[in-house]
């Protein structure tokens, strides 16, 4: 395989739907509520870090976000008056599984990532390999460690064209520097106008950033 240059994102963005606002969000899991009276506003450039102990309903808010799941009571709506809906055009979800086929090499699952974006001039761009996981182009999933498939899962942040990135502990797995590429590439898809929720249970914030703790009384 060819050397290729690791630059961050494969297409631009589309104009922004921004804010996404959520208004008195309430969810329940079964009969158990597991978070209400929820209120954020997710801006263009923004960043929220949500916090909280297991259970108390982080995974569920970005699959609400995502349009997955429906809020039991109040509204999440876009600045246009829509509500999320799974569009690959709006949001993108990486969450704890990296949704990528074992039997497949990392080329092949990461040029299906970039035909689902639309990037139809070269399934795996050349100029978008923020991970560095080209070297492994060929190589079948299945082999790889978890800290590897994690760099090819969040690889797809470099083809998509969403402007709302939902990412599911993605540093989960990584070493140190696989770390400082997820948040460098956080920082630059909110130069560019994009936003970020991210659940996380690291210490320490993000320049800019606003924090959702779940789990505390409203």
């Amino acid at each position: 395989m060819p050397n290729m240059p690791a630059m961050p994102f494969a297409t631009p963005l589309p104009d922004q739907p921004f804010p996404l606002i959520l208004r008195d969000v309430a969810c329940a899991r079964g009969e158990a509520r597991i978070f209400a009276g929820l209120d954020i506003t997710v801006e263009a450039g923004g960043l929220w870090l949500v916090r909280g102990a297991n259970g108390t309903g982080k995974t569920t808010l970005l699959r609400m976000l995502a349009g997955l799941l429906k809020p039991e009571s109040g509204a999440v709506l876009w600045a246009d008056g829509q509500a999320p809906r799974v569009a690959p055009e709006r949001a993108v979800l990486i969450g704890h599984q990296d949704a990528l086929k074992p039997a497949l090499s990392v080329a092949e699952n990461l040029s299906f990532w970039a035909r689902f974006a639309g990037v139809t001039d070269n399934p795996w761009p050349s100029r978008s390999d923020p991970f560095g996981v080209w070297a492994l182009a060929d190589v079948p999933l299945r082999v790889l460690s978890a800290g590897q498939k994690r760099r090819v899962g969040l690889t797809r942040l470099a083809f998509s064209r969403a402007p709302l990135w939902l990412l599911d502990e993605p540093t989960t797995a990584l070493d140190a520097a696989g770390q400082r590429t997820v948040w460098e590439l956080i920082a630059l898809h909110r130069r560019r106008g994009g936003a970020a929720v991210v659940t996380t249970h690291a210490k320490g914030t993000v320049d800019g950033a606003q924090e959702l703790i779940l789990g505390e009384e409203r």
